[in-house]
């Protein structure tokens, strides 16, 4: 099947063109969401008496909308695909803006589900869109400047938070509320200033499960396990362990961000140039290390600096889009962006509170299990081929390109 070909001009001169309505919405997820988890740890010890326990609980049940992702196909079939990311965008603003004023452990759950909600499908929407919008030769380099530009929102909102938090001395209160206002605001002009963008390739409405995407999913899950990690348990150690205050947070989070919004895009450029392989593989390897160094860390500074090299590797999660977009029949981009989210959130549900479980007898052997599923990782990106493309998925299958039907 030949390619379809880009439905817009990415690179014209206009700015109302589908590559910057999807920066501007990185932009409204990433201000919203930074203010949320910048917070969040401090605020689940300080004000809700959190333990491990309960921030492991809270964090499986921040995962149970990812976990159903797959429903999105369903909502699509009323709602346009760019309708439901800017509803979702609007859900995840309501969810910040209304956690700092119920600091109790049932309504810090509420607030984080509906949160949850939107943040989830966006995910959901957002990846299907920009695999249909971005051309495949340019893919790698447009989503790299997609997520700096989410880093761009995350750096304002982080930098708001140090700065207000420190000299201010504003309460949990204003701060999450201010992020919710601040991205229904930009909701708000995303869906009044740009046009409704049509797609060359109608998606199915129905569920895609495919064989030849297995190593895709299983890549997708492996992604979501090491994922859980990071968010849930690399950040509450700097809280538990070392004592970070909520300024100390945020000055990471700026720092990740920072690197992002500088590097992301010529990452994006170099997976382009070497390849999805390639890429994995060397993520797979520093996340090893990275883990494996988070379980035996007893300096503050030595943890900063792995906390900030372990989200520098989530650029590289870009290969395994564009992995995808090569293999994937067009067809199939929305309703595998549903399954793909809903397979990455398998283990998101149930491992944050197993973990948790683990982390109050033994914290470092959470970041060993961590590091042991970086090997796993690693053996899977070495299935890729160097040239992926329909009929060539895994490096010893090449049959010719697949006619492919729902039920395959």
């Amino acid at each position: 099947m030949k390619p379809a070909s880009p439905p817009h001009d990415l690179q014209g001169p206009r700015w109302r063109n589908p590559a910057f309505m999807l920066m501007l919405m990185a932009v409204a997820n990433g201000f919203s969401f930074a203010t949320w988890i910048a917070l969040l740890n401090n605020f689940a010890i300080e004000r809700v008496s959190f333990t491990g326990i309960e921030i492991g609980i809270l964090q499986s049940l921040r995962e149970i909308p990812g976990f159903l992702s797959f429903a999105a196909i369903f909502i699509i079939l009323a709602m346009r695909e760019q309708t439901l990311a800017l509803v979702s965008l609007a859900l995840l603003a309501i969810g910040t803006g209304l956690t700092g004023f119920f600091p109790t452990e049932y309504a810090f759950y509420g607030s984080t589900v509906l949160m949850s909600i939107g943040y989830h499908y966006y995910e959901t929407m957002n990846q299907s869109l920009a695999l249909q919008w971005l051309p495949k030769a340019d893919a790698p380099r447009q989503l790299g400047r997609i997520i700096a530009a989410g880093s761009f929102a995350t750096i304002g909102a982080y930098g708001l938070i140090f700065f207000t938090w420190k000299w201010l001395e504003l309460d949990y209160v204003y701060v999450y509320a201010a992020g919710g206002v601040i991205t229904l605001i930009i909701v708000i002009f995303l869906a009044t200033a740009f046009p409704w963008f049509k797609q060359d390739v109608e998606q199915r409405k129905e569920l895609v499960f495919r064989k030849r995407y297995w190593l895709y999913y299983a890549l997708t899950f492996m992604g979501g396990a090491r994922r859980q990690i990071f968010i849930v348990f690399a950040a509450f150690m700097m809280v538990e362990k070392f004592g970070y205050r909520v300024e100390h947070i945020t000055a990471l989070y700026i720092a990740n961000a920072v690197f992002n919004m500088i590097f992301a895009p010529k990452i994006g450029a170099l997976i382009g140039r070497f390849g999805e392989r390639k890429a994995l593989i060397f993520e797979y390897i520093g996340l090893i290390i990275i883990f494996a160094s988070y379980a035996f860390v007893t300096s503050p500074w030595i943890a900063a600096g792995l906390y900030v090299l372990d989200h520098a590797f989530f650029a590289l999660a870009i290969a395994m889009k564009t992995y995808f977009q090569k293999i994937a029949d067009p067809a199939d981009i929305a309703p595998t962006a549903g399954v793909a989210f809903t397979i990455n959130h398998i283990a998101a549900v149930g491992l944050p509170a197993v973990l948790g479980l683990i982390w109050i007898f033994d914290a470092g052997a959470v970041f060993l299990i961590g590091s042991a599923m970086a090997v796993v990782s690693l053996i899977l990106s070495c299935m890729i081929p160097s040239h992926p493309e329909p009929g060539h998925e895994v490096v010893w299958n090449r049959t010719p390109a697949p006619h492919s039907t729902p039920a395959e």
